[in-house]
């Protein structure tokens, strides 16, 4: 394995954590609004390591703004998606968490 294979591998790995932590914030904390931040935060920088990783093993800089591409539309309609669920659930009056 060259230092290009080693570095796509631990940012593919980082990623993978960064997916973990959001699933485990999804399951572990309180209410809709801090499940939101875990899951969108840590998924965006997941996907974004993860492309990160793909991105260094792409033979052509197309494949490479292709991919860039993608994790652009994710991050945008992940916002999107999170700001309208939370909007949603705000005007349902579900509360915020409090110690």
């Amino acid at each position: 394995m060259t230092l290009l294979d080693y570095a796509t591998l631990i940012l593919l790995i980082l990623g993978a954590i960064f997916f973990f932590a959001g699933t485990l914030g999804l399951i572990r904390f309180p209410d809709v609004y801090t499940r939101l931040h875990a899951l969108t935060k840590a998924d965006n920088v997941g996907l974004g390591l993860i492309i990160a990783g793909l991105c260094l093993q792409a033979e052509s800089w197309t494949i490479v703004g292709k991919l860039f591409l993608i994790w652009v539309l994710v991050l945008s309609s992940g916002a999107t998606s999170a700001h309208l669920i939370a909007k949603s659930a705000l005007h349902k009056g579900i509360p915020f968490w409090k110690r």
